[in-house]
């Protein structure tokens, strides 16, 4: 039969991408080559997610219509690394036992969650 096999992407605007890319390659050392961040199936250390929630839901603010979630193998280090460079960083964390999760806010205003997957 024939059927999806996982994700190829995200896709979000912005107000202007070259800077935006130039950002998360800054702050969260990936790269675009080709116009677009490409992991290499044997970088992910987990499944990846395709989630739909309420529009009610306060997760991540009604106003933004699409979250982004980066899989990070040192959560407390990107967030200090983050923070130190003046990014808005949650303060807060939440630990599962599908992983370790945190927040901070892009230039563009959108909030971003970065999970650690467990080991």
């Amino acid at each position: 039969m024939a059927k999806v096999t996982g994700l190829g992407g995200a896709f979000l605007r912005a107000a202007d991408p070259k800077i935006l890319y130039a950002w998360y390659e800054e702050h969260l050392g990936v790269s675009s080559p080709y116009g677009s961040f490409l992991f290499p199936k044997e970088a992910q250390r987990a499944y990846i997610a395709v989630a739909f929630f309420p529009k009610s839901s306060n997760y991540f603010p009604p106003s933004q219509p699409a979250m982004l979630n980066f899989q990070v193998d040192d959560l407390d280090g990107v967030l200090e690394k983050l923070k130190a460079a003046g990014v808005t960083v949650d303060p807060k964390t939440e630990n599962y036992d599908y992983g370790r999760f945190g927040w901070f806010e892009d230039p563009e205003g959108n909030r971003v969650e970065l999970w650690q997957p467990p080991e």
